[in-house]
């Protein structure tokens, strides 16, 4: 029995269903360069900005026994220097995937229009930054949300996704698949980390990082739920029309094996590449293989949104 791993995202075909998550490890060059020769299906570029960010003070990121919580800020290169990079990974023949993420309605639109004139394969926009002090979640404003999109729609034909935060209302759900299809968005990717919640540290008394007097983006374990939850809603509604790459806790291949029976096409790692490093993306892999061939099961596609209900 031949076992099928390949899986699609927006037209695009890959390898396997796992790749990294815009967010750790991603910001450099050097960093890139060992994603690309991992057994990540994709490369996935750290979010950008129009200039270069150092990003907030430090600790800005920390580790918890489930999973991380930080505020970040956007350290990043600037997006001319990622498109810079991305023509030199074309060499590894996967996937590259722009993670975009603007403070304004012109620099999505500035950042989409350069990247559609680049090499990258997909673009990916983030409209759900927990970590910037002052700036909303623009997928959190309908009205802010469509300004962006109607922007960035008809800049090229490269496949546009959407990063978004958790959603918890099945009303904010249809509200944004609304305007997904009005938009042409080929992808979504959800959840991002779930922003203002507060880790302290009892016998310092005080927060476990600096930024925001201590509010941060929860990752890891503690968000699985939520982000399955937010996987099924946008499959159920998008019936299979929309690209899903699901991110949230994916520790092992039981995990991603959840996610495909969500919905997902896909999913990202973040926490787990943080602490784990590159030798994650092959071990999850064949986790995930032994777990298909025990249910028999000869592809992805045929597990995506096969969820059994009781």
């Amino acid at each position: 029995m031949k076992l099928m791993k390949k899986t699609k995202v927006a037209g695009i075909e890959l390898e396997s269903c796992i790749l990294n998550a815009s967010g750790p490890n991603d910001s450099t060059f050097e960093e890139l360069d060992i994603i690309a020769r991992s057994a990540s299906a994709a490369i996935m570029m750290k979010s950008c900005t129009i200039e270069p960010r150092k990003g907030n003070e430090e600790p800005r990121y920390v580790r918890i026994p489930s999973g991380s919580i930080q505020s970040m800020g956007l350290p990043n290169l600037g997006y001319q220097e990622y498109i810079k990079i991305s023509a030199e990974l074309k060499k590894y023949k996967k996937p590259i995937i722009a993670s975009v993420a603007g403070f304004s309605v012109n620099d999505y639109q500035k950042m989409v229009r350069a990247f559609q004139a680049s090499g990258v394969d997909l673009i990916e926009i983030n409209l759900s930054c927990p970590s910037i002090e002052g700036k909303p979640a623009i997928a959190y404003d309908f009205e802010e949300l469509e300004l962006v999109l109607k922007s960035i729609s008809n800049l090229g034909k490269k496949p546009l996704g959407l990063k978004l935060p958790p959603y918890y209302e099945l009303t904010h759900h249809k509200k944004v698949a609304e305007l997904i299809k009005r938009y042409n968005i080929s992808f979504i990717t959800c959840i991002n980390s779930i922003g203002n919640t507060l880790i302290i540290d009892p016998e310092k008394e005080s927060p476990v990082i600096k930024p925001r007097k201590g509010f941060g983006g929860l990752a890891g374990e503690y968000i699985k739920p939520v982000a399955l939850g937010n996987v099924r809603a946008f499959y159920e509604i998008f019936k299979g029309n929309v690209s899903i790459m699901g991110v949230g806790g994916i520790k092992s291949g039981t995990d991603v094996f959840e996610f495909l029976l969500a919905g997902a096409d896909a999913v990202q790692i973040a926490t787990t590449f943080e602490k784990e490093g590159p030798s994650c993306f092959k071990r999850i892999n064949e986790e995930l293989e032994e777990i298909l061939k025990r249910k028999k099961q000869t592809s992805i596609k045929k597990v995506r949104g096969n969820l059994k209900y009781l």
